[in-house]
């Protein structure tokens, strides 16, 4: 029963990330009721990722001119060994220092969600191309390892900030700035998750249902993408996220709040 509530609810999630984003946030602390935090975490990542390889077959059509332009091993290398480090330091990183994490990093991906509209920008100018000087791609470049870093270790709101940060680089459609997010971070999670796999922190018991709920999922996200009401959506998954933050900010700290000095 445990397994099948665990696939309806990765289902869910995955429709959020194809809608919304932010389908970890519920799949991060359903896992963590019964596995270990950083299994939690390299499940949740496996989970999710079977809907990537959808997300960029859906929008193949707007990243015609980006390949074999020399710009995208710019974003691609940081990117890819941004998730390589992530997930190094998530595998090397014990249960008991992960948790610690915990918290601030559901916060983080929350206040991502929070911050979207401020991160996403639009503008109908044309297909996606650079519009920074060659001054700045090391910071882009730096900016994009960061992204890729924090996608590699933990993941929840990775979109949304991919999104954010290539529209701070790029001046392009929207439409193109998604498919080139989805390309990028499914390279990103693609390495991350071949890592988690490698250093078996994945639960596969748990791994192998929900990843298909994922698939499910994200095609179920796509199909109903253009008439859900997103904003509902995003509210609830920031719902969500604060709840979480909260009961893990409680868990850790609650104990040493409420307890009172002895005499």
């Amino acid at each position: 029963m445990n397994y099948f509530l665990f696939f309806i609810a990765t289902i869910l999630a995955g429709a959020i990330n194809a809608l919304a984003g932010g389908g970890g946030l519920i799949t991060f602390p359903l896992l963590m009721l019964v596995v270990t935090p950083v299994t939690a975490d390299a499940t949740s990542a496996v989970a999710l990722f079977f809907a990537y390889p959808t997300a960029v077959w859906r929008t193949r059509s707007q990243l015609e001119g980006v390949f074999g332009r020399g710009w995208l091993w710019l974003l691609l290398v940081p990117s890819v060994f941004g998730g390589l480090v992530g997930a190094v330091l998530l595998s090397r990183t014990g249960s008991g220092n992960f948790i610690q994490s915990v918290p601030w990093l559901v916060l983080i991906a929350t206040l991502i969600i929070v911050l979207r509209p401020l991160l996403v920008r639009r503008d109908e100018s044309g297909s996606v191309h650079p519009d920074i000087t060659l001054a700045l791609w090391p910071v882009a470049m730096t900016g994009i390892f960061l992204v890729g870093l924090y996608g590699g270790y933990f993941g929840s709101g990775i979109g949304i900030l991919m999104i954010g940060a290539l529209s701070f680089i790029s001046r392009g459609d929207i439409r193109h700035v998604v498919a080139l997010k989805n390309f990028l971070t499914l390279c990103m999670r693609g390495t991350a998750v071949l890592v988690l796999v490698y250093e078996g922190n994945a639960n596969w018991s748990y791994g192998v249902p929900m990843a298909i709920g994922g698939l499910v999922g994200g095609y179920i996200g796509g199909m109903i993408s253009h008439r859900a009401n997103r904003t509902v959506i995003r509210v609830i998954v920031i719902a969500i996220g604060f709840a979480a933050s909260a009961y893990y900010f409680w868990k850790l700290y609650g104990q040493v709040l409420m307890r009172t000095p002895t005499e």
